[in-house]
């Protein structure tokens, strides 16, 4: 789905391979007689000869190179990445991208990013996706058999696209943590979008969209609300006509009055909206609740969609969700230290659904 890299050789050489879409650091100036630089009155200033091999470079030089130096660590790095070999083998039909093997790519893209985290630079590694960059260099006029081109998309990637910080994950699983984070920016555009093509209620002239969503976020705080203090993990999944719809949340409570709940990141829009999908639509779906908290066993509530509405499952009906085997239907041992519980009542019957 993504891709980028660097490799280490001079950015300026012009015969160093990159990897798709690696963003090029910006060229240093010379300290002295760079092309375009003006001396006393306007007058271009003269090149500076050449230093004689071996000799020290003056104080001034130094304090130039130390200032650059300070400067760069306060400029951030994107990095592109083909992370997987579907994708890098669609990169290899460029002349340009020189990298054969898929693996080494990533070797070589880990230690870039060990590299650029040593010199106290903050990195972002977006995923590079070589369709998305053919249709860019169509709509920018670029030859896509450049690295500049590659560095362009790579750096619109770092505002808009699919990215994660670098904070010293190993390849292994950044990768994966791109290719994830990457299904849940598209099923959250993909609910998004079902939801404002919805239109407005023939019978009261609501908009199914927003009124779906509007409960969808009371239906969490109920969630959250009734779960108790201790750490909550939600799964809703809702299957479309095209798309199986599936959002995860993350979220801490505490017993503690006037203290909200702490949801990591984004969690709670992308189950919003993806739980208002299954309401506005008024098809199958699910959620399960698990509640964990220290000293006592884990939790499971279920729920499942129908006509609209959430409706809490018996202890039996979550039992038996959580012990069979979704792909053959077979029984699987019950999870040793779990309580298999009814859900509760969180989406009330109201004048109109």
């Amino acid at each position: 789905m993504p891709k980028h890299h660097r490799d280490h050789h001079n950015p300026g050489d012009p015969a160093r391979p990159r990897h798709p879409g690696e963003q090029g650091r910006p060229a240093e100036p010379s300290a002295a007689g760079e092309p375009g630089a003006s001396g006393e009155r306007g007058k271009p200033r003269p090149a500076r000869a050449p230093r004689p091999a071996g000799e020290a470079r003056t104080s001034g030089e130094r304090r130039e190179a130390r200032a650059r130096h300070r400067l760069r660590s306060e400029v951030p790095s994107t990095v592109g990445l083909l992370a997987d070999a579907q994708d890098f083998a669609a990169m290899r039909g460029y002349r340009s991208f020189t990298f054969e093997d898929h693996r080494d790519y990533l070797h070589q893209v880990e230690a870039l990013l060990r590299s650029l985290a040593a010199q106290g630079i903050h990195t972002t590694v977006a995923l590079f996706d070589p369709d998305d960059f053919a249709d860019f260099c169509v709509d920018q006029g670029l030859d896509p058999d450049t690295p500049a081109s590659r560095t362009r998309f790579t750096a619109e990637l770092g505002g808009a696209g699919t990215a994660v910080p670098y904070t010293g994950q190993p390849i292994d699983e950044l990768a994966p943590l791109l290719v994830d984070e990457a299904v849940r920016q598209a099923t959250w555009e993909y609910a998004t979008l079902l939801l404002a093509g919805l239109g407005a209620c023939a019978e009261c002239g609501e908009d199914i969209g927003q009124a779906s969503f509007e409960r969808a976020g009371l239906i969490l705080e109920r969630l959250l609300a009734q779960g108790g203090p201790g750490h909550h993990h939600i799964v809703c999944s809702i299957p479309t006509k095209d798309e199986q719809l599936v959002a995860v949340l993350h979220a801490d409570t505490s017993a503690a009055p006037g203290t909200g709940p702490r949801i990591r990141g984004r969690d709670g829009l992308d189950l919003v909206t993806v739980l208002a999908a299954g309401i506005a639509l008024g098809g199958p779906g699910g959620l399960v609740l698990r509640c964990s908290s220290p000293g006592a066993k884990d939790r499971v509530h279920g729920w499942r969609l129908a006509g609209g509405r959430l409706i809490p499952l018996s202890a039996a009906a979550v039992f038996n969700a959580y012990c069979t085997d979704a792909d053959t239907g077979e029984p699987v041992a019950p999870e040793p230290g779990v309580d298999y519980c009814p859900g509760f009542e969180v989406d009330p019957p109201g004048p109109h659904h």
